[in-house]
């Protein structure tokens, strides 16, 4: 029978969601499973999105719509560009898509061809190693440890842009470490960036509002606003409005990169959903209390899950400063044993831990980092002192 693309022997399931499937397995067989696996919000956004929504099903018209978005939409993206202090922007510099994933694999069709470099710090989300091999683009991996707090260095990023990869791809925050880049470091980081022009920069900082402590969030084009021409810049409403299901994602930058996206749009869907684009621009337009009282919430967690961590003798874990992770380095539990199963690794650790305690992490070699798992702490309020307290039993049982 005829076969299959070869590049479908490069494409990888989401190792995140084989966890997430695993830990509804044992709920559903009657386990009591406390969940910091998946990186969803657990909230709704505010009624007003809703009420959006019903009204433009009520005028619902039928048509076919922008495969830029809407003007409607794109100015919303625009105002929502401006209370970050990036300013600047028009429609044309802006373009839509089903989700940041899916700007991420239309960046990376437009901008990479195959056998081109894609340089990232590790640890990385898991989709920017999956759309690189899918596209056959080479990986320039930038580790970034606990000792340096999960964080690039600009003596790291200098030496990795003089080998001129196509794209460097920024988190900030980051997932899956939740750790926030702080003006400084920022300016520092595109001061370097300035030195090295066949680059492109995509910054994919979708959790731009959720950030703690008055850091704030801050990009290359504050510090350095020469970088406009080649910085791309990528948001979501998933993880800030409590709406991933919703699938809203956005990119600004260059007019040449904004029109490729485009163009790919009027190739892949056409369109975001009329009822889709009405209840986006609510969210960014609206009442912003839920978002804001969320940031508020899973700073409170942050700290606790932080506080909890750090008092388990061997476990490092540095203090994110944003989005709703926490990445301690667990490898102290390797050649260790619980109750005479032996754990070997980070997989390893997980899976006992699922399956003895009933709390499911991801292990952080999914993100590129086999000495930490990731705990995504938005379970909710109840259930997060029961699952830290699993967690220190279990570290308790190790021999």
């Amino acid at each position: 029978m005829p076969q299959l693309a070869k590049r479908m022997g490069r494409a990888k399931p989401s190792a995140i969601m084989a966890v997430a499937d695993k830990a509804k397995k044992l709920k559903a067989e009657g386990r009591d499973i406390v969940s910091f696996s998946i990186g969803v919000p657990n909230f709704l956004p505010g009624e007003h999105v809703y009420a959006a929504a019903r009204e433009a099903l009520a005028k619902d018209s039928g048509q076919y719509g922008s495969n830029r978005g809407s003007d409607a939409l794109l100015d919303a993206f625009l105002h929502h560009l401006e209370g970050l202090g990036l300013t600047g922007y028009t429609r044309l510099h802006c373009a839509t898509g089903i989700g940041a994933k899916h700007i991420l694999y239309n960046l990376a069709e437009a901008l990479l061809d195959e056998g081109d470099t894609i340089a990232y710090a590790v640890p990385y989300w898991t989709t920017y190693a999956d759309i690189a091999e899918v596209l056959n683009a080479k990986i320039l991996a930038l580790p970034c440890p606990a000792s340096q707090d999960y964080k690039l260095t600009p003596a790291q990023l200098d030496a990795a842009l003089a080998t001129k990869p196509k794209v460097f791809l920024f988190n900030n925050p980051n997932n899956p470490t939740g750790m926030v880049y702080t003006r400084a470091e920022i300016a520092a980081l595109a001061d370097v960036v300035a030195k090295h022009p066949d680059t492109w920069v995509i910054t994919d900082d979708i959790y731009n509002t959720m950030v703690f402590d008055g850091l704030g969030y801050h990009n290359f084009v504050q510090a350095r606003p020469e970088l406009r021409e080649r910085v791309i810049f990528v948001d979501s409403l998933s993880k800030t409005y409590g709406m991933p299901g919703w699938r809203v994602g956005f990119m600004a930058g260059p007019e040449s990169v904004a029109k490729a996206m485009t163009v790919l749009n009027s190739t892949h869907i056409t369109n975001l959903p009329e009822v889709v684009v009405a209840a986006a621009v609510a969210a960014l337009t609206g009442p912003q209390d839920v978002p804001l009282g969320k940031c508020a919430e899973f700073q409170a967690k942050r700290d606790r899950v932080v506080d909890t961590l750090n008092a388990i003798p061997g476990v490092v874990c540095p203090k994110p400063q944003g989005a709703f992770y926490v990445f301690p380095d667990i490898s102290c539990a390797f050649g260790k044993s619980h109750k005479g199963v032996k754990i070997a690794n980070d997989v390893d650790f997980c899976s006992v831990l699922l399956e003895a305690k009933g709390v499911a992490c991801v292990p952080g070699s999914a993100f590129g980092e086999p000495r930490a798992l990731r705990i995504s702490y938005t379970c909710p309020t109840e259930q997060l002192p029961k699952g830290l307290q699993r967690i220190q039993e279990f570290f308790a049982e190790l021999s």
